[in-house]
């Protein structure tokens, strides 16, 4: 167990959320210089869409060793080397001239920086830091800041590509992003101060080695890696479908705006709800929604008020899904290892964010067309919602035999 809890609640959800809002409040702009970065240098899409998947799959990978060292060594080195990295990155992303250099910086570097900077570390934190009788709830308020970080810096990132250019765009955000690593001073946490890291029941190898084999951590899994792939296709290519559909850039950042700010809300209101509600229940309520939003989306006639009624609709269902199943994993299985265990839903995550970005940009290219990803999209939020409804929420029991000596 872990020794005496300092960190007041206030302080972990200010920093924690602060944090979160400029990590994820930057990324949720990345579809922004689809079309200035692969115009100014001749790209084609698929370019552009394999470095975003690179960085997502790169996020996931390194998501699983962040969350060890975080739950071995404490969060505040993981995310203080993960400022340092995601400016890092950014400022390649503004500099490379070549697409493997670009893949490498805007792939690999910034999505170690979000493994570092992002949920499945803060949410650590919370899981050790706050009383599960608060957890969901609390993670809720976590997901809301960077859901919020998207309303605040997707206009933000518009409006400095206008003024500035797309290169000095993201050289400004490079220094901007620094802030990360003052903030992470307040999430030092007790107990991590040396060598010595909280005693725990189970290894490494013996608590992966219970989640892989327990049925409903797979399912979640599956869950997860459907969640990946709408919601990064959604986020990176829905600018440039709305332009090849006729209408103006500031659609586009008015939309993913509007889904930021409506996901403040839904990412509270789910964290709210699963202190209450079953969480496998808001799960598959939230998978199925977004297939009948899209739907809908893609039947009605398309202008300004059908995006943004069809925006605001998907930020209420947008990342809600992460405080649930965090939450979800927490109760299942507890606290000492959940920044690692975390990883390894989110690792789902990411391969489905892999895959719908590039499928996204190696279809358009091969076919002039969103459609067969959108219709995709559909499909597999029904199959999410149904894998979700047998997921088992109550803590797993252990036998003394189980834990180890």
């Amino acid at each position: 167990m872990q020794s005496e809890r300092t960190l007041s609640t206030a302080q972990v959800l200010v920093c924690g959320a602060a944090i979160v809002t400029l990590s994820m409040g930057i990324r949720h702009g990345f579809g922004l210089w689809l079309q200035p970065i692969t115009q100014a240098q001749g790209w084609t899409r698929e370019n552009f869409a394999f470095a975003i998947a690179i960085q997502n799959l790169a996020w996931g990978c390194f998501g699983i060793f962040a969350g060890m060292v975080a739950d071995r060594f404490g969060a505040f080195r993981v995310i203080f080397v993960g400022a340092l990295l995601y400016a890092a990155g950014l400022a390649g992303m503004a500099l490379a001239p070549t697409v493997m250099l670009f893949t490498l910086t805007t792939g690999m570097l910034i999505g170690a920086a979000q493994a570092g900077t992002t949920y499945a570390v803060i949410y650590g934190i919370i899981g050790r830091q706050i009383d599960p009788a608060k957890r969901s709830w609390a993670m809720g308020v976590a997901a809301a800041a960077g859901s919020f970080g998207q309303f605040l810096m997707v206009p933000v990132e518009g409006l400095l590509i206008s003024s500035l250019g797309w290169q000095q765009a993201l050289v400004t955000l490079s220094l901007l992003v620094l802030l990360i690593a003052p903030l992470a001073f307040g999430l030092r946490e007790p107990g991590f101060g040396g060598a010595a890291a909280p005693r725990r029941e189970q290894t490494i190898v013996q608590a992966l080695r219970e989640a892989f084999k327990y049925p409903s951590f797979q399912m979640l899994m599956a869950g997860y890696f459907v969640c990946g792939f709408q919601v990064v296709f959604i986020g990176v290519h829905m600018p440039s479908y709305l332009k090849d559909k006729g209408l103006s850039p500031q659609v586009a950042s008015h939309a993913l705006a509007l889904i930021g700010l409506f996901n403040v809300f839904g990412t509270y209101i789910a964290g709210t709800m699963a202190q209450k509600l079953a969480k496998r229940k808001i799960l598959a309520f939230i998978y199925l929604a977004r297939s009948v939003a899209i739907t809908l989306f893609l039947l009605a006639p398309l202008t300004p008020l059908s995006v943004y009624i069809f925006s605001a609709v998907m930020g209420l269902l947008w990342l809600s899904t992460v405080p649930v199943t965090s939450a979800s994993v927490a109760g299942i299985f507890g606290v000492a290892h959940l920044s690692m265990l975390g990883g390894f839903v989110f690792f789902s995550h990411q391969i489905g964010s892999f895959l719908g970005v590039w499928l996204g940009g190696l279809l358009y290219d091969r076919t002039g067309s969103y459609d067969i990803v959108w219709y995709l999209s559909i499909a597999l939020g029904v199959f999410a919602a149904l894998v979700n409804l047998p997921v088992r929420e109550g803590p797993i029991v252990r036998t003394a035999a189980a834990q180890g000596a």
